[in-house]
């Protein structure tokens, strides 16, 4: 008997990506809409700036980016996590980071499901954010009692779903036949469902806590609650979603607008009420409405290094900090130009971030280095190397998430008026326990990359040791 050959797990996450991008456009009619005006804006940024289209085609990008997207959902229980965890496996996608959003008035906390490696990431760069409910956030000890039976009862996973992750474990890979039935499976977990599945009033005690907590009780499974696409000028699509029939939130999370982007900037609509069926104690049908699932974009820059996030998170906190108040639609023309002259003290220059060491750089070898005789380029280091013209950088993508940023996006988006405050601390040790392994650390991957750059110039231009 002939033995199939193993999909790649790039292909499957392409796959389920572009699947689960329908589904939720079928769910999401302005999610649509929303990919429209992206791809419109995306196309004319590139139209507009040939240096920008380069930089895209040096680093692989542009083919990337009409791809590009990340996702969203939240879970009940640490068996919920740990199951996900072997579900993303199949497609290539480890955790990556820790984000605690209790600290930000929401009861979770977080890891971003990712492909680690820049070959995997430009075949499919699909994000998964991740988040498990704190049970131990919510007060009344008799609510948060019932919260988890409730969870303890359901089952988010097909058992073709469980059983294709088993075959997955143990052969090391699906055939062909396998990814498809497995892409059809794994959708049905993040499928949206309008029946609730407690009554009306519980569903309203756990909207009363944190409507979050509703969200992640109160139903089937994890729907997903969000799909991003990737714009190449955000400021451009927050202005024109009115035009659109979308109203964007207030604020653009994250950095100010520059020249040179860094981390992550996104904006989005408010949540959507939807029509929700709830059962009562005697088997009636009540009609009511739940706010959970919205669209987001993001624009993203480059990856800091640990001195270079330092240098954001300080000057983000002194914006804050001079504000005093949350950001709401009377005070965010204030907000934006106090956040704009406090990163004016961030260098908005690839030269000078990459000499201050604040941002990671991927490296390429020019078409001059190809023909310069290997025996004068001994010893000369990286930066004379690019002084000279036979090694140029651009910067690395930045592929994870902000936590104060998905917070904020968490809040307004739900239309909370207040921030809600959790007791606890960040519980980095318990959420890895749950999830059944250790998280990434990131910083460490987008060293990684730039090395393995580096070290690509140095075998093209046979140089047998090439320091900066």
């Amino acid at each position: 008997m002939t033995h199939q050959p193993f999909v790649n797990p790039d292909e499957i996450r392409a796959r389920f990506s572009n699947a689960m991008s329908e589904m939720y456009q079928t769910e999401v009619p302005l999610y649509g809409a929303l990919l429209r005006l992206v791809a419109d804006t995306n196309n004319q940024m590139l139209s507009q700036q040939p240096e920008l289209a380069r930089h895209l085609r040096q680093t692989g990008e542009i083919e990337r980016l009409s791809m590009e997207r990340h996702g969203a959902i939240r879970v009940g229980t640490a068996a919920e996590l740990a199951t996900l965890r072997r579900l993303f496996a199949v497609m290539g996608m480890v955790p990556v980071g820790y984000y605690d959003l209790a600290s930000a008035g929401v009861p979770v906390h977080s890891t971003a499901f990712r492909a680690v490696h820049e070959a995997s990431l430009q075949a499919s760069p699909f994000r998964i954010f991740t988040s498990l409910l704190r049970l131990e956030l919510i007060e009344p000890p008799e609510l948060r009692q019932q919260a988890s039976d409730i969870l303890a009862k359901r089952v988010i996973f097909t058992p073709r779903a469980i059983e294709l992750m088993v075959q997955h474990e143990t052969s090391g890979g699906l055939t062909r036949h396998q990814a498809d039935d497995f892409i059809i499976q794994s959708l049905e977990t993040f499928r949206w469902h309008n029946q609730a599945t407690v009554s009306a009033e519980v569903y309203q005690q756990l909207h009363d806590q944190h409507r979050l907590i509703a969200d992640v009780v109160a139903f089937k499974g994890p729907h997903i609650n969000h799909l991003t696409p990737r714009t190449l000028n955000i400021d451009a699509i927050q202005t024109a979603m009115p035009q659109h029939n979308i109203t964007p939130k207030v604020v653009i999370e994250g950095p100010p607008p520059r020249n040179c982007p860094i981390l992550l900037r996104q904006t989005s609509f408010k949540a959507l009420e939807e029509k929700v069926a709830f059962l009562s104690a005697d088997g009636q049908v009540i009609q009511g409405h739940h706010t959970a699932r919205f669209g987001e974009i993001e624009q993203r820059g480059a990856a800091l290094t640990a001195k270079g996030r330092d240098l954001y998170d300080r000057l983000l906190q002194a914006a804050q900090d001079q504000l005093q108040v949350p950001t709401n639609e009377k005070n965010s023309a204030q907000y934006m130009a106090i956040l704009s002259d406090k990163f004016n003290q961030f260098p908005d220059d690839y030269p000078t971030m990459r000499a201050e060491r604040l941002a990671f750089f991927r490296y390429f070898p020019t078409e001059k280095s190809r023909s310069a005789p290997t025996e004068s380029l001994q010893g000369l280091t990286l930066d004379e190397l690019i002084g000279a013209g036979f090694i140029q950088y651009e910067p690395l993508v930045y592929e994870d998430f902000l936590p104060v940023s998905a917070a904020g996006i968490f809040q307004s988006n739900l239309g909370d008026k207040e921030q809600a405050h959790f007791a606890g601390h960040a519980s980095k040790q318990d959420f890895q326990r749950d999830l059944g392994m250790a998280v990434i650390d990131e910083l460490q991957l987008y060293e990684e990359t730039q090395q393995r750059s580096i070290a690509t110039c140095a075998a093209t231009l046979k140089l047998t040791l090439l320091s900066r």
